[in-house]
């Protein structure tokens, strides 16, 4: 029997340049992707949906029953949509900012949580630091040395 591992909460995260299709009908279908991951959402949290439901329209403020999760999650219901606040707040309430990132990527987009967002200001940083090397290295080989005062 191997060996069982623990989820980190951590999810895979790249830095590579993420360009969304322009291509016709390249999107077609995205509904029915919103809806898969909301399952996947609702799959992964051990607490009944009733539960969920009831934490999500504490914080919208407004009536969110199982019904509805259940409809959310549906991709084979014909003209329902998803509501992207909805949909937003059922990530939040179940921790599933990974599976709202692999949505988002293919339309060019990435989810940092929380202070993640110091670690891509962190890259920003060492970017300008840099670039700002670079011109300071260009401006060393032109710039002569400034006329000392003298004495007299």
């Amino acid at each position: 029997m191997g060996k069982r591992t623990r989820d980190s909460g951590q999810f895979a995260f790249d830095f590579d340049a993420i360009a969304p299709s322009r291509a016709p009908a390249a999107f077609a279908g995205l509904e029915a992707q919103f809806c898969r991951a909301a399952g996947d959402m609702l799959h992964r949290d051990p607490r009944p949906r009733e539960l969920i439901a009831a934490e999500m329209s504490i914080l919208l403020d407004e009536e969110i029953s199982r019904a509805m999760l259940d409809a959310m999650a549906s991709p084979a219901r014909d003209g329902h949509r998803v509501h992207v606040t909805r949909f937003m707040i059922l990530a939040l309430v179940c921790g599933c900012q990974d599976i709202v990132d692999r949505v988002l990527r293919p339309l060019g987009m990435a989810v940092l949580v929380g202070d993640e967002v110091n670690t891509a200001r962190l890259g920003h940083l060492d970017r300008q630091i840099a670039e700002l090397r670079a011109e300071r290295q260009a401006l060393a080989g032109r710039a002569p040395l400034i006329r000392g005062r003298s004495n007299t």
